[in-house]
């Protein structure tokens, strides 16, 4: 039976976090739904996965809760469960800019829907930057787009600020785009709190211009990187052809793959040098346990810590 895959986030004021938490984390586990939601005083933000009845039943919970009635979500499908486990989980912020004066619900930028997106990044006029994370951007992008180079979204202020006027380069107007629209809630907020005003965002971000765009019109080049067990997806939400290093979390190629350099839940090319022999020794004992796991029919527990940016 296929799987149902549901991104979802909502910036929204929650006064008590806790009850909220607990009441989620019991709904998911009766579900049999697993995956991940982080819960701040400013909303909620997370993937989950589970059988359709069920996902259904956990978004209709969500949107009740106050200023959730918006709740954006992106669903997809996967033939295997993404996630090993559920968690629920309080955070400082459901997606970790860490600039407190940056206003997601009411100082955003315009929201462009994915049918009008192609026009906006052609204009000339128009600086188009890739908010997300150096290892997501180098498996894909939009062309054209600038690459802050940033290893997490905590970062992108300061590249913003250190290169504001080559970053402008006297244009009128800038897009931005990411995974599924959240990062962008917060740059966007972040650059008109910078004295920008004329800021655009991808409404639903690069997965829903994927599942919206026909490919042949496509100005995406590449794959998605995902937070989930599917690592990356293609034009129409179809599963990519990415695996991951359970070392360091990044996307890996079949080039990646042929090198000398990886082994497999212990090391790769990207982070072969940086790893000592002793993190190297407990990457390799992890990944006999995991194999264990795997004879034993059982999926081995494992975590992203990057899941939330």
């Amino acid at each position: 039976m296929s799987i149902t895959v549901a991104a979802l986030y909502r910036f929204t004021a929650f006064d008590e976090i806790e009850p909220i938490r607990l009441t989620l984390k019991a709904m998911c586990d009766a579900q049999g739904v697993k995956g991940s939601l982080l819960i701040a005083a400013e909303g909620i933000n997370g993937t989950i996965a589970g059988s359709a009845d069920a996902i259904a039943t956990i978004i209709t919970h969500i949107r009740a809760l106050p200023g959730c009635d918006a709740l954006d979500v992106k669903y997809s499908h996967a033939d295997a469960m993404p996630f090993y486990r559920m968690k629920v989980l309080k955070k400082k912020e459901i997606v970790t800019l860490g600039q407190p004066g940056v206003d997601p619900v009411n100082k955003a930028g315009s929201y462009v829907a994915p049918t009008d997106w192609n026009a906006l990044i052609s204009d000339p006029e128009t600086v188009v930057i890739d908010t997300r994370n150096d290892y997501e951007v180098g498996i894909g992008s939009f062309k054209g787009a600038l690459d802050p180079k940033t290893p997490t979204f905590r970062d992108f202020p300061d590249w913003f600020r250190n290169n504001r006027a080559d970053i402008l380069d006297g244009k009128k107007r800038v897009a931005m785009f990411c995974t599924g629209g959240i990062r962008c809630e917060k740059s966007t907020a972040f650059l008109r709190s910078e004295g920008i005003d004329e800021v655009y965002h991808l409404e639903g971000g690069i997965l829903r211009y994927l599942e919206t765009v026909p490919e042949a019109e496509s100005l995406w080049e590449g794959e998605c990187f995902v937070f989930d067990q599917r690592v990356s997806v293609k034009h129409g939400l179809e599963l990519g052809s990415y695996d991951r290093c359970h070392a360091c979390r990044d996307p890996l190629s079949a080039e990646d793959k042929a090198s000398v350099l990886f082994v497999e839940g212990v090391s790769c090319p990207n982070c072969h040098e940086s790893r000592t022999d002793d993190q190297r020794a407990r990457y390799a004992e992890r990944q006999k346990q995991v194999a264990l796991a795997e004879q034993r029919g059982k999926g081995h527990v494992g975590t992203d810590p990057r899941a939330d940016g």
